[in-house]
């Protein structure tokens, strides 16, 4: 077998058996879990009533959790943008952890703007209202599941997935130079750890800030974690090969 058919056939498998791979599996099974018990409308309908959703405007979730989280993300890409321009290395011990090569930091950057990308072509396909669109809630729509393709709720639509739980869930490629760093590289997992656990917590609040609002399903939120999640690991692997060439 040729020597490049040999690294292609090792890569795949050591991308099968890796950590990040079984999260991700992981994440879809409870994903479509949750779908298949059915309980986003319930949940909904507990949260909401007939005359729609009362946190809907409430400042906190408003102003803070919504518009603040947003423009935080917003901030953090600029800041990358920043990082990836930055002479290749630099000798700061306080920002040791991010002395990355150059290609790497622009791969995650990539991988951020792909994974918005994603969510949204998912979005302005998407037939799916949003809850506080539905009949149940003071709306004119019908309860249709996003599985339901091809079904029109009588809605606006283009409510799936989440676009702002997407808004911190984006950048989970910033775990990965730290996770599966490339085969040239020797890292502890430590910061990436960091990263995931303070990301993951970053898009799940952002998701929860919408459903009490009756903007998005839990699944909404579900479903744009694994996007990103799914999108971030495909790329990063994809340029595994280049970045260890620097």
């Amino acid at each position: 077998m040729p020597p490049a058919a040999v690294l292609t056939t090792n890569t795949a498998s050591t991308a099968w058996r890796h950590p990040v791979t079984r999260w991700l599996v992981m994440l879809l099974l409870a994903t479509l879990a949750w779908d298949a018990s059915g309980g986003d409308l319930p949940l909904m309908q507990w949260i909401g009533s007939p005359s729609g959703f009362s946190l809907r405007n409430q400042w906190l979730l408003l102003q803070v959790f919504h518009e603040g989280w947003r423009q935080f993300f917003a901030g953090l890409l600029l800041l990358m943008g920043v990082w990836a321009l930055w002479p290749a290395r630099w000798n700061q011990p306080r920002l040791a952890a991010m002395d990355l090569p150059r290609r790497e930091r622009w791969t995650v950057i990539l991988l951020v703007l792909l994974s918005l990308l994603a969510v949204n072509l998912v979005k302005l396909n998407s037939l799916t209202s949003c809850p506080w669109d539905l009949q149940a809630f003071g709306g004119s729509a019908r309860y249709v599941s996003h599985w339901a393709l091809g079904q029109v709720d009588g809605g606006s639509g283009r409510c799936f997935p989440g676009g702002h739980a997407s808004s911190a869930f984006a950048f989970v490629g910033l775990c990965l130079p730290w996770l599966a760093p490339p085969r040239t590289a020797h890292r502890k997992p430590d910061a990436g750890l960091r990263w995931l656990a303070f990301l993951v917590l970053a898009g799940l609040t952002a998701g929860a800030t919408q459903t009490l609002r009756g903007a998005h399903f839990p699944s909404h939120t579900l479903w744009t974690l694994l996007i990103c999640g799914s999108v971030s690991w495909a790329g990063w692997l994809a340029a595994r090969p280049w970045m260890a060439k620097a």
